[in-house]
């Protein structure tokens, strides 16, 4: 079993930024991708960004630009910096592990294993 815990998350006003942090423990499979979902109020649960265990990337195109996802394996911990926070950024951000291949970089839920309890975003105008 693989637990995730986030942090970070918090009010801002637009045009600022957070960093969110994911940690992983327990038995984390030998390759995995970790990513960032967001769910805002009324809507499905959406894609953000991707990092494969070789750290290829993707993001959404909503946040391409403005988030940078990285990831630590030493640590087993994956960070998502948000810069140029908008309101309609606002949602609880969820990180999210896929055992895959080295260079795997899911964009589905479905293709995710593990989940995060999720972090509280809020941008103020």
């Amino acid at each position: 079993q693989v637990q995730l815990i986030e942090s970070g998350g918090g009010l801002v006003q637009a045009g600022g930024s957070l960093r969110l942090s994911c940690a992983a423990s327990g038995r984390t499979p030998s390759w995995y991708a970790m990513g960032w979902f967001r769910q805002a109020p009324g809507k499905e649960r959406e894609f953000v960004a991707v990092i494969s265990w070789s750290g290829n990337l993707y993001y959404s195109d909503s946040v391409k630009g403005r988030f940078t996802i990285a990831r630590d394996n030493a640590k087993i911990t994956v960070y998502l910096q948000m810069n140029s926070l908008k309101p309609e950024d606002t949602a609880v951000y969820y990180c999210a592990a896929a055992a895959g291949g080295y260079n795997y970089r899911p964009r589905t839920r479905n293709e995710y294993d593990y989940w995060g309890q999720g972090t509280q975003v809020t941008v103020s105008s």
